[in-house]
């Protein structure tokens, strides 16, 4: 028989406010208690003692009505304080990383052209366009300009925003425009905010996630703190602004918010709905802003997978779940402008597979254990073949070279193959795609979340196994758990956590750019286990402890960057750009490394032979044209190559000339001579050889024939910039 308690019960019992209810945030456990109080009264502590009650039975009605009033009184208070400490923690945070921000770069001081130099990692480029958007005649001329953006890559038409996911400046330069911001704010102060708002939004899911799912908001500030403090490992906004990941990740925190709680057995069904609107807008969102993230749904949806072939989720919700996803595909595939990549994506095949097989299958979860363990490899076998074979129909009628390079490019990194190729060898020397060093590690040893981390893990991954085993043998998932029965790993929304982290961090852990999608939910997760009465009750049921009730505390150590005052002033890169908008003629064609040219572009609005977006095959090749300068290539195939890319102007950079780094194999000259096979193999030893010197240490020579071909007008510490001669003078 199911025990039903009483606020006033639970009370005399010891335990605290934080631990009586599951999910605070619902109204119904109020009426559920208030409901059985009234059948019951206040017969548990007579029934506990074995005997019957010798006090006289109270008035029927004011006893529920006193219980009632008092359980919707603590749970409007520890919701309104809850809410009130999120918005708190996401407030501090979006102000302490303006702070932070301003006193790293001087940024309220700086000029103009200062400011927007600060934009590194090559993300600048994309503040040029909200730029354009807000000196455009109207915003209907400059969303069509960059539909038809000629002024970008030189020789080029192409539309900007679906090559480079342009809706954020979109949005942000469109809400510009609607409030009037150019009468109380400058656009780079509004575009800056809009991105630490978002950060705020961020850190605000993150906080209602471990809330939720611990009962107490006490975890979302634990949450917060621990992002913080992991600040270098879970995010890049600090550095990077405009980056595309800055934009898409706070909705992809909101969309997993939002899935924890339609994942939650104790939710009513308005709360459901809600949230399930909610998953598939930011689903959509996600989609909509950032290239990548249907890889990172991908993932997602691989832990869906495993959460509805295990029967550990109601069959409706997963069904809705489907139709969320696809209803946001097919309006991201919309608004892409029938982007191909989309339908060829793994996503999509991952949700065509499923659907078949669960239509295929529909008496997979029933029969005995064996049965059932046979049937779950058929039921996997089938999802991934059908998946794989839309997904090669789907290539052969619309083809996607990105597809077959991302399969090279995996053989290569994990040693099934080798290659000579510039792109491929340039991207797995990309610190994004390296495996993390062990300072990330220390690093969160050092902030106290791994060793937390590991033991929540350990608890809910045995506590899910011991679910997925009773499931499998046939045994019904219990609807309404209570807190002495000790099972964390029978709700849904951990369950999934606990998939969602495993297969993240199993990526995390071959590629380092992985770290800003896994670290995040690391804090999260485990502030969820540390302050969770139903996590320590499970380890206590299992140690037959079942009378102590744990109290677990932890005070985050304090941090002192606001107080570190830092420098960051490139003069010379300020001199480069200051020239080419006072000397360079307007229609003129820069070529240079891909980063230095997103700045050239934000800065100049000078048509560029390349931008630093590493997820565009086409542009890779571009940029491996251009960076043949610094090569081992006679001046005249250097001219043929520049001017087939239409270029007036190469800026050559000191820091890749003369790169000096302990990596050899990874400097950009070492990889040009592999591709170029300019290199010699003796006793294991890799030697550059050629018959022509290094280009970009012999034009700065000048002699014949590298002035035949080229002409230097500017040159300072970091930068030689050549003009491309458009008659060939041979003088000698």
């Amino acid at each position: 028989m199911t025990e039903v308690r009483s606020p006033e019960t639970d009370s005399s019992e010891g335990v605290g406010d934080e631990d009586e209810t599951r999910n605070e945030l619902e109204l119904e456990t109020t009426r559920a208690d208030g409901s059985a109080s009234a059948e019951e009264g206040t017969g548990d502590d007579a029934l506990q003692e074995g005997g019957q009650s010798d006090r006289p039975p109270e008035s029927p009605v004011k006893r529920p009505t006193r219980s009632l009033a008092s359980g919707l009184l603590q749970r409007l208070a520890r919701l309104f304080f809850g809410c009130l400490a999120a918005v708190a923690c996401a407030v501090l945070y979006a102000t302490y990383m303006s702070l932070y921000h301003d006193r790293k770069f001087w940024f309220s001081i700086r000029q103009e052209l200062e400011r927007e130099i600060t934009f590194q990692g090559g993300s600048g480029f994309y503040y040029y366009y909200y730029k354009h958007m807000l000196t455009a005649a109207s915003f209907e001329r400059g969303f069509y300009e960059l539909m038809v953006d000629n002024r970008t890559l030189s020789g080029q038409t192409i539309n900007a925003v679906e090559r480079f996911s342009l809706y954020p400046e979109l949005i942000t330069s469109f809400i510009y425009r609607l409030t009037g911001g150019q009468d109380f704010v400058e656009p780079i102060y509004f575009y800056v905010g809009a991105v630490f708002g978002l950060q705020a939004v961020y850190v605000t899911a993150l906080f209602v996630c471990s809330w939720v799912m611990s009962g107490t908001w006490v975890a979302g500030m634990l949450t917060v703190s621990w992002y913080v403090i992991n600040r270098p490992d879970t995010t890049k906004v600090d550095y990077a602004i405009p980056l595309r990941d800055n934009w898409a990740l706070p909705y992809f925190s909101c969309q997993v918010a939002a899935l924890t709680g339609f994942l939650s057995n104790n939710i009513r069904s308005a709360t459901e709905m809600c949230c399930y609107l909610t998953l598939s807008a930011t689903t959509f969102v996600f989609l909509l802003v950032w290239e990548h993230s249907h890889y990172v749904l991908f993932v997602q949806g691989l832990c869906l997978l495993l959460l509805d072939s295990f029967d550990l989720v109601p069959a409706r919700k997963m069904a809705d779940i489907h139709k969320a996803y696809l209803g946001a595909l097919f309006l991201a595939y919309l608004f892409h402008f029938q982007n191909a990549a989309l339908l060829s994506s793994p996503l999509l095949s991952l949700l065509i597979g499923s659907v078949l097989a669960r239509y295929f299958q529909q008496k997979m979860k029933m029969g005995p254990l064996v049965a059932r363990v046979m049937k779950l490899f058929l039921h996997f076998h089938l999802v991934f073949t059908t998946g794989i074979t839309f997904s090669y129909l789907v290539k052969k009628l619309v083809p996607v070279s990105e597809s077959d390079f991302i399969l090279k490019f995996l053989e290569v990194k994990f040693g099934l193959n080798t290659t000579t190729d510039f792109v491929t060898n340039i991207l797995l020397c990309q610190e994004s795609f390296q495996t993390p060093g062990q300072d990330f590690f220390l690093r969160l040893t050092q902030a106290s979340v791994l060793p937390f981390y590991l033991l929540v893990l350990t608890v809910c991954l045995l506590s899910t196994l011991q679910t997925i085993y009773r499931r499998l043998s046939g045994q019904p998932m219990t609807a309404n758990l209570r807190l002495e029965d000790g099972r964390v790993g029978e709700q849904p929304e951990v369950i999934y956590h606990v998939f969602h982290t495993l297969l993240f961090g199993g990526l995390a852990l071959l590629f380092d750019g992985m770290k800003y999608l896994w670290t995040p939910y690391v804090c999260m997760f485990t502030a969820f286990g540390v302050c969770s009465p139903e996590l320590w009750m499970t380890v206590l049921k299992w140690l037959k402890l079942k009378s102590i009730h744990p109290i677990v505390l932890y005070c985050p150590r304090v941090l002192a960057e606001l107080s570190d005052v830092q420098e960051f002033y490139d003069a010379d890169t300020v001199e480069l750009i200051s020239w080419i908008n006072s000397q360079a003629p307007g229609a003129a064609v820069f070529a240079g490394s891909p980063e230095l040219l997103g700045t050239v572009k934000l800065c100049s609005g000078s048509a560029v032979t390349s931008l630093p977006l590493y997820s565009d095959v086409h542009l890779l090749r571009r940029s491996e044209d251009s960076y043949q300068v610094y090569s081992m290539r006679s001046a005249e195939d250097i001219y043929k190559i520049l001017t087939s890319q239409k270029a007036n102007y190469v800026i050559i950079e000191e820091s890749i000339c003369n790169e000096l780094s302990p990596n050899k194999g990874c400097r950009i000259k070492d990889l040009l001579d592999i591709a170029n096979a300019h290199v010699v193999y003796d006793k294991g030893e890799i030697y550059s050889f050629s018959k022509h010197g290094r280009f970009c240490h012999e034009i700065k020579m000048n002699y014949s024939p590298y002035t035949n071909y080229f002409t230097r007008v500017f040159w300072n510490r970091s930068y030689h910039v050549y003009k491309v001669n458009s008659v060939i003078s041979f003088q000698y």
